[in-house]
């Protein structure tokens, strides 16, 4: 299975590096991705889920290392949030920097999530930047619980759909906790 994955993370990887959107499992739901640096690529996932721009979205980052590079955070404060969860967490951090500013909160935050899936990390460690990550459904449409919930129109319109088995993934979107200016934190969902 490891051949696979890492075969279908080069896939993935070559339609990301052209500004192409992937449908693609994570370690929680299905999920649209592109590359968080590339505004065009996140302003058509934009408007394939039919969502304001001025909604923020996530990304996954390979690393504490990423999360450094892509916020004003430090090294010490990442590693005691992460430290202290146990599922998968998405953190939001509260400046974002090097990123598209569409995915960034009003205030600059912006939310990261460090996966365990094979897949993601095989593609992010390609990407040396972060994926953005966001649930594949159309805006104000129910998370799909499968692969096969997921509306005809997403996937017409994505560029590549990633071909692992469809059935085995977490049908549940990530736990999110906020990181304030004063590294305290709370949980948002």
């Amino acid at each position: 299975m490891g051949n696979i994955i890492n075969n279908e993370a080069h896939k993935a990887y070559d339609f990301i590096e052209k500004g192409g959107i992937i449908l693609y499992p994570t370690d929680t739901v299905w999920g649209l991705g592109c590359d968080a640096t590339n505004c065009s690529a996140i302003d058509k996932i934009y408007q394939l889920k039919k969502r304001n721009i001025k909604t923020p979205m996530l990304s996954l980052v390979k690393d504490i290392n990423m999360i450094v590079k892509y916020t004003n955070s430090s090294l010490n404060e990442i590693s005691k949030i992460l430290e202290s969860t146990s599922e998968p967490t998405t953190i939001i951090y509260p400046k974002g920097r090097n990123l598209c500013k569409y995915i960034l909160s009003e205030d600059g935050s912006i939310g990261f999530r460090v996966p365990e899936n094979s897949f993601c990390i095989d593609l992010l460690s390609l990407m040396k930047k972060p994926l953005i990550s966001t649930s594949a459904n159309i805006h104000k449409e129910v998370f799909p619980s499968s692969f096969e919930e997921i509306n005809d129109d997403i996937l017409k319109q994505v560029d590549y759909i990633v071909n692992l088995p469809k059935d085995n993934w977490c049908t549940k979107p990530s736990t999110v906790l906020k990181l304030d200016e004063f590294g305290s934190f709370y949980k948002i969902r």
